[in-house]
C-alpha cells in the first residue's frame, strides 16, 4: 500500500471529478455495478467486481498511487 500523500478531501474531490468527467460515460454501460479505483494523480484506473479487487489491480500497476473508489452506476 502507498503512502498518502494528498488529504482524504483532496483525493475524494479530484477522483469524483476524474469520474463525472471522463470516466462515468465510458464505464457506465457495461461496467454498472462495478467498482473503479482511480488514481487520482495520473488519471489511470482499474475496474473490479469489489472495491478490493480494484483497487489490488491498481496498486500493481501504480505502487504510488492515490486512489478513490467508486462504484460504477
Amino acid at each position: 500500500m502507498s503512502v498518502r500523500k494528498l488529504a482524504r478531501d483532496e483525493i475524494g474531490d479530484r477522483g469524483a471529478a476524474i469520474y463525472t468527467s471522463k470516466l462515468r460515460p465510458l464505464l457506465e454501460p457495461q461496467c454498472h455495478g462495478q467498482f473503479v479505483a482511480i488514481d487520482v494523480e495520473t488519471e489511470d484506473y482499474e475496474v473490479g467486481i469489489d472495491p478490493d479487487v480494484a483497487s489490488d489491480r491498481l496498486w500493481e500497476r501504480r505502487p504510488e498511487a492515490q486512489i478513490l473508489v467508486e462504484r460504477i452506476g
